[in-house]
């Protein structure tokens, strides 16, 4: 959705002017006549506009009212003021007084396009810094998100009814979709807002560390227990406790979640006595835990206790229009961080990313914008920034640039094509008696093969060889083991049966 521009000033013609050339920009525009009328319109339409543009000698109501009056509300678009070359003082002031620019009149249109875009700039930095620091504080709401799209209007609607009790959640989704997001969102609008929020990545952890790790022990209670470790369950006291991946929680560790979640208390190992914890929980997954709960893998009585108030967040292909929103919102994070002007997305990229389908939900679309920022050499995003993208996308081609005219077409090097292995073992990888077990490293033709294919490879040799016990091939691959499923799911690979 374009941004919409609120023109504020008392003269018809030059507010007709305004909005023929600011409409050629590719924005929204909407007109008031006196200050009266202006400081009406952003109060009942405040939300949807992006930015002001002020006169500042207007009968009535002048602009450095507006501007005072803008300043006493909460999330006021930002403000470039229109003046006359005799009143550069006033336009001084006026900056003083929160404006984020000025403009002398006549402006010309490429002076005026250019100070617009830096201005919503700004104010995108500027937001996301305060989403930064909302998030650490614990204080990020669900305004602070950016949820657009109709399916998530659900999802907020029960977020914020869980913000009003201490009930237990579950929250339900593809992986990449944003369930830690909205549990933060869920304490930022609760009494436990500030307090601290705990995060525990269940599938991530060592087995024989989980218990430890989430319920603490006492010095001395095992082997190379030196020190006393206070437990994610204490560590959350008073706030809230995030049990991401928590189908992967082991049936030992499931029976102490249990307790903690009645009885309020937990048990360090090695201790003599239970401590009591204030803590809200939090679950999520992206596992059919009913199919988990059926093959005896997950515990159907802390199952029903997880699954008291279910959110479920829909992927990210059945809210595309969220799409344009996000990639802005990344696209001004990672230009700061890169130290890039890269100002925006063009219009031929945008409505290819909202054609493609996102199998890695937000997740990826993140990845893929970081991506197109550090390959960018201008100041616009295009098609040609995102070559995987386009080759996945129906009328669309990312034109990319000329090889150097010594580059060889086949590489020099003609010796073995395989990673720790003979040039002789075929592509689908398999073991030969007196044969070589490896994957290739180079295709048919004598070009290096792409890094998600060797590693989708790795993937499966490790499933064969551990014939598809799928917490040894996590810690073979040294990797967890949601890691490994979300990489499977993206390989289009399935777990072979113990």
């Amino acid at each position: 959705m374009a941004k919409r521009v609120l023109i504020v000033d008392d003269d018809p013609a030059q507010r007709r002017i305004l909005e023929e050339v600011i409409k050629r920009f590719g924005y929204e525009t909407k007109s008031a006549g006196s200050g009266e009328q202006a400081l009406s319109i952003l109060q009942s339409d405040g939300p949807s506009i992006s930015l002001v543009l002020l006169d500042l000698v207007m009968p009535g109501v002048g602009g450095m009212e507006v501007l005072s009056t803008l300043n006493e509300m909460d999330d006021a678009p930002p403000v470039i003021v229109q003046t006359a070359h005799g009143s550069v003082d006033s336009a001084i002031g006026a900056m003083r007084e929160g404006a984020t620019d000025f403009v002398i009149k006549p402006v010309s249109p490429e002076r005026l396009e250019v100070t617009i875009k830096s201005a919503l700039r700004i104010e995108e930095l500027s937001g996301e810094i305060k989403r930064i620091k909302k998030k650490a504080e614990g204080k990020l709401t669900f305004d602070d998100l950016i949820l657009r799209g109709a399916a998530m209007l659900r999802v907020v609607e029960l977020g914020r009814r869980t913000a009003a009790s201490n009930i237990p959640v579950l929250i339900e989704g593809e992986s990449g979709v944003g369930k830690e997001l909205i549990a933060r969102a869920i304490q930022g609008e609760s009494e436990r807002a500030g307090r601290p929020f705990v995060t525990v990545n269940c599938g991530a952890i060592p087995e024989n560390l989980v218990e430890s790790i989430l319920f603490g022990h006492e010095k001395g209670s095992f082997t190379g227990a030196v020190d006393k470790r206070v437990g994610k369950f204490q560590e959350a006291d008073g706030g809230t406790l995030f049990l991401d991946e928590i189908g992967e929680l082991p049936l030992d560790i499931q029976v102490k979640l249990l307790r903690a979640l009645q009885e309020g208390e937990v048990d360090p190992v090695g201790s003599k006595k239970p401590t009591k914890v204030d803590f809200r929980l939090i679950s999520a997954t992206n596992r059919d835990m009913i199919s988990l709960v059926k093959e005896g893998k997950f515990r159907e009585d802390l199952y029903y206790r997880l699954n008291v108030f279910p959110i479920w967040v829909p992927p990210l292909r059945e809210r595309i229009e969220d799409v344009p929103d996000l990639a802005k919102h990344f696209l001004a994070r990672f230009a700061a961080e890169e130290g890039k002007r890269v100002l925006s997305l063009s219009q031929d990229a945008t409505r290819m990313l909202m054609a493609y389908s996102w199998t890695g939900n937000v997740r990826q679309l993140e990845n893929a914008v970081f991506r197109a920022v550090v390959l960018a050499d201008g100041p616009e995003l295009t098609v040609n920034e995102f070559p995987q993208i386009a080759a996945n996308v129906e009328g669309f081609e990312a034109e990319l640039p000329p090889a150097p005219a010594n580059l060889q077409k086949r590489p020099a090097y003609t010796g073995p094509a395989l990673l720790g292995a003979e040039a002789t073992v075929p592509r689908t990888v398999e073991v030969k008696s007196g044969g070589s077990l490896g994957i290739p490293a180079i295709d048919g033709e004598g070009d290096i093969r792409p890094l998600d294919e060797i590693e989708a490879d790795m993937i499966r040799l490790a499933l064969g060889r551990y014939r598809g016990h799928m917490t040894e091939v996590a810690r073979r691959l040294k990797i967890g083991r949601s890691t490994l499923y979300r990489k499977m799911q993206e390989y289009g690979l399935e777990p072979r049966p113990h």
